[in-house]
């Protein structure tokens, strides 16, 4: 929570300073290239392949082995990460113009700029993919709170360098990108107290044929895609993006980062939790306990998703107009960006399933069926694109992603069901049924009040603030009462078992 509300804290500044124009374009490709891949890399295919191996040697292994596997894995993938990192400097031209070739249309400056702020951002990947694997370490013996608050040093560095730095820059934006870097190094260095808590400081060790090192380098391989679907599909997005009109690529952001709001607290965090306890239940062969703990967390993600995405979808003007509103991010900046956030929206419950889903497969060391599956997604989201770009422009694009991660979730909870890993048990239908029907009446109710988006940006900032969390607190007391009132209860999101 004190993440995401940094986060927010960062995209105001951002907006506000810097607006939505060709630089930030620029900003927002060489920040989201090595972002990808650590999301791809880091926090998503290695942290999946690596904490199931971990807990496997936690609870099997002695203790000495234990630190063995960390010290061999730590100098491993210490040394592809360094060779990836050079590499990926050297290439920093080439990547922008595979990312975003759409930038060599327009003036020389763009992608000039573009490149020469990925020299400065690409390092990140080296940094927070390590520390992604300390992370994984603290998740695996349940110290959940400091790998969580990691990402708000990153929130913290952007702003001080908007603030501060950015002043004493010839072209201002660059101080971003100097502070994504010097995040990469504060959180890097942020877990080592906690590591030492628990007497686990790697002291690293080339081992490419350690049994363990090799296991976790054979699950990550198809990891690689399947986890990392919806990062691949927003990156075809960015690319599409880059030969529409200047200014579609921040749109494109801003309504990715109010999206990325209840994934993050929600399915993020239960994913995260649910993951080492899965992967502990299966070395068990507690196949039961395994399919309460997936359901438990997919109840949690519907129940609190559904009126997420109502919100998101009838809440998208105001959203963006208290939050980014301002000279720089214009009546116009904030239209568009509403149209594409509106376009999210209702993928937005598919995109958490997928967070909460895929763990099953992760923790029963399956990597192939989602690789699969997301496959099957990434294509569909290239249809979806090509079709939808051209009439609906930058909100095309994102209706893409929401209709491809629906695929997404889908094919991911079919195939646990097919598995016999996910047994529902009874009232389900019931309970999504109440859900609907709560979150309905709390749409009704914002459609009714809301207002136009004109309105909002009519009055002054600190009004738009009082009337969005009115509106915001009003609309969640409504969808509360209303599940009370259909006989959901407390316990229908705290238990394993109601």
């Amino acid at each position: 929570m004190i993440s995401r509300i940094l986060g927010f804290a960062r995209d105001l500044v951002l907006a506000r300073m810097f607006g939505a124009d060709a630089a930030t374009d620029a900003f927002f490709v060489a920040f989201k290239i090595p972002n990808f891949l650590r999301r791809l890399f880091a926090e998503g295919a290695f942290s999946l392949a690596f904490v199931p191996v971990l807990t496997e040697y936690r609870s099997k292994g002695k203790p000495e082995d234990l630190q063995d596997f960390i010290d061999k894995m730590a100098g491993t993938l210490g040394t592809v990460l360094l060779g990836a990192t050079l590499l990926g400097v050297v290439a920093a031209p080439l990547l922008v113009f595979i990312f975003a070739p759409g930038f060599l249309l327009e003036d020389a400056g763009k992608y000039d700029l573009a490149v020469e702020m990925l020299y400065l951002t690409f390092p990140y990947l080296f940094f927070i993919s390590l520390t992604a694997f300390s992370g994984g370490i603290l998740n695996t013996h349940n110290r959940f709170g400091a790998a969580a608050f990691t990402p708000a040093l990153l929130n913290i560095s952007l702003i001080v360098c908007a603030l501060w730095l950015s002043r004493h820059m010839d072209v201002p934006v660059v101080a971003l990108a100097w502070g994504v870097f010097l995040a990469g190094i504060v959180q890097f260095t942020f877990q080592y107290p906690f590591l030492r808590q628990l007497n686990l400081v790697p002291k690293p060790k080339v081992a490419f044929k350690d049994p363990g090192v090799v296991k976790v380098m054979k699950l990550m391989i198809p990891a690689l895609f399947g986890v990392s679907v919806s990062q691949l599909n927003l990156l075809l997005d960015t690319l599409i993006a880059s030969f529409l009109v200047s200014g579609s690529i921040s749109w494109l952001y801003y309504s990715d980062r109010l999206m990325e709001f209840p994934v993050g607290i929600l399915a993020v965090a239960l994913g995260t939790v649910i993951l080492p306890n899965l992967s502990r239940k299966h070395s068990e062969k507690s196949s039961q306990a395994f399919s309460d703990t997936l359901e438990w967390a997919l109840r949690v993600t519907l129940l609190m998703g559904i009126p997420c995405s109502i919100g998101l979808l009838l809440l998208a003007g105001p959203m963006l107009a208290t939050l980014f509103y301002s000279e720089a991010f214009t009546e116009h900046d904030v239209s568009m960006a509403s149209l594409s956030l509106m376009a999210y929206a209702p993928g937005l419950l598919a995109i958490m399933l997928i967070k909460i889903l895929a763990p099953g497969f992760y923790a029963r060391q399956d990597t192939r069926t989602p690789v699969k599956i997301g496959i099957m997604a990434m294509v569909s989201n290239m249809v979806f694109n090509i079709i939808l770009v051209f009439p609906l422009a930058h909100a095309g694009l994102a209706l893409a992603t929401t209709l491809s991660s629906s695929l997404n979730a889908y094919l991911l909870f079919r195939g646990l069901r097919r598995d016999d890993v996910l047994r529902p048990g009874k009232g389900w239908t019931s309970l999504l049924l109440r859900a609907l029907i709560s979150g309905g009446v709390m749409g009704a109710f914002l459609i009714w009040g809301v207002g136009e988006l004109q309105f909002w940006l009519n009055i002054d900032f600190w009004s738009r603030i009082f009337y969005l969390v009115l509106w915001i607190g009003c609309a969640g007391v409504i969808y509360f009462v209303s599940m009370y009132l259909l006989g959901v209860r407390p316990q229908h999101f705290r238990s394993i078992r109601h």
